[in-house]
């Protein structure tokens, strides 16, 4: 290993032969094979490499997905900002081939920023670097990711309704083929007995029946039903547990059926309407279950804004109810969730895609927070002309000695590969940055809330203004 080794890394470039023999003799060379891992994520950054051979990956865990991020080939520095601010590994660090690195210590790279000027500044512009490149490509691994999670909730959520409309339409086939072949039957005999103009009443009121359909309380609708299913039954009619649920909720009961039992075909005519309102009852199952797959991917397009410009006036109550649609998977199991919406409230001019990103992560972690179980208020007003959105959960809250830093990129209180630390810090970002507005946190135990604060006109120059909680 020679000083040309050092030169090829632009962290070095700038530093006089005298500096870079002061550095190698601090350093220790390390030998890795093919596959061998050099840096841990969640390991402490205990020092920094310089690649003098060979190739290594860079990739990192972000919740079930192992993102790879970079490959860093020599010349290349790796490891230097967890050295610099004492934080833990962002990533991991594994030799795709036999590599060599030179191993600079914490001692090390101090004494050589502490005598030379030429190498702090090489440092700091270095770091700047760094920090820009990192700071885009990780908010677009944060995306990837959340688009993953976000993927996988949808399947789950539109698996259910499409998986409920292939079994009511199978059924519904079975059910219209019987329906034909006891309309058939019951025509025949009708033109054979003489009662054509009775068939018909029945046919035109079961219509009218069919387009107005009861709407029955849970406990009155279970009475009903068990009482014309006994009423069946003891009538001798087949499949009474099958058919009397369909009749009631079209509002047939006893009473308006002890009629049929005057005509000849009783069982024929009570069968042939049991099958009719099964039918029915099928094609709006049907109906329901694909109005609500409609209704999920209507929301995805207005959750992720697609074909439309990225500046738009923004409905907030319409990207929180969206978020909520998005997120059902994971509420719908023991969230509640509480809209304390302000009636008057005005579009704002915003990000609408990024804003619902930021919704979304506010959410998603108090649900996780709550264990899935607990109460979320949403609540929004306008003050001092800028709309202020609130997410309140009533989870355990947020310990007092971290939440200053809960906004700091790759900073999260989940074990390591749960979460990738920069869902708050994105949104901080977001809010503050790009909207000129605030996040802010106030928690104890029982009591979370999340405050966003933005101009209701988008503020395209000047800093974020102060706004007192």
């Amino acid at each position: 290993m020679n000083l040309s080794d050092l030169r090829k890394s632009p962290l070095f470039e700038g530093l006089t032969d005298d500096e870079l023999r002061q550095l190698m003799e601090n350093a220790k060379p390390v030998s890795l094979r093919a596959g061998e891992c050099l840096m841990k994520q969640g390991d402490v950054g205990d020092a920094a490499y310089v690649v003098v051979k060979g190739e290594f990956e860079v990739s990192k865990q972000s919740g079930q997905s192992l993102i790879k991020i970079d490959v860093r080939n020599p010349g290349d520095v790796l490891g230097e900002m967890a050295l610099l601010s004492s934080s833990p590994r962002s990533a991991s660090v594994v030799a795709v081939t036999d590599c060599e690195v030179l191993r600079i210590s914490p001692e090390a790279f101090e004494n050589l920023l502490s005598t030379s000027s030429t190498a702090t500044l090489a440092v700091l512009h270095w770091v700047m670097n760094r920090l820009s490149q990192n700071d885009a490509l990780l908010h677009q691994q944060e995306r990837m990711a959340a688009l993953g999670t976000l993927s996988a909730g949808l399947a789950h959520e539109l698996n259910n309704p499409a998986a409920a409309a292939q079994r009511s339409a199978a059924e519904l086939q079975t059910t219209l083929v019987k329906w034909q072949a006891l309309t058939h039957e019951i025509e025949s005999v009708a033109v054979k007995e003489n009662q054509t103009e009775w068939l018909n009443q029945l046919k035109q009121d079961a219509a009218r029946r069919f387009e107005a359909r009861v709407k029955l309380e849970a406990l009155e609708k279970i009475d009903l039903v068990d009482q014309l299913q006994s009423w069946l039954e003891a009538n001798g009619v087949e499949s009474a547990w099958e058919l009397a649920p369909a009749l009631v909720n079209f509002g047939w009961d006893v009473e308006s059926l002890e009629g049929l039992k005057e005509s000849v075909f009783f069982q024929l005519s009570v069968q042939w309407l049991g099958a009719s309102c099964l039918m029915m009852e099928l094609l709006a199952e049907v109906q329901h279950t694909t109005e609500r797959v409609s209704e999920i991917v209507r929301a995805v397009k207005s959750y992720s804004y697609l074909d439309q410009a990225p500046l738009l006036e923004v409905d907030v109550h319409e990207g929180l109810e969206n978020t909520l649609i998005i997120l059902q998977h994971k509420l719908k199991q023991g969230v509640t969730v509480k809209r304390e919406y302000a009636p008057d409230l005005p579009r704002i001019e915003a990000y609408a895609s990024e804003l619902n990103q930021v919704w979304t992560n506010i959410i998603d972690n108090a649900a996780d927070a709550m264990n899935g179980n607990g109460e979320i208020i949403l609540r929004t007003r306008t003050e001092d002309n800028r709309v202020i959105v609130e997410i309140i959960d009533n989870g355990p809250g947020i310990p007092e000695n971290i939440q200053e830093r809960i906004f700091e990129p790759f900073f999260t209180t989940k074990p390591v590969g749960s979460g990738t630390g920069l869902g708050l810090h994105i949104s901080h970002d977001i809010i503050a940055n790009h909207h000129r507005g605030q996040l802010l946190v106030k928690s104890k135990p029982g009591e979370t809330i999340f405050k966003a604060v933005l101009p209701i006109k988008h503020e395209n120059d000047g800093s974020a203004k102060n706004y007192d909680r």
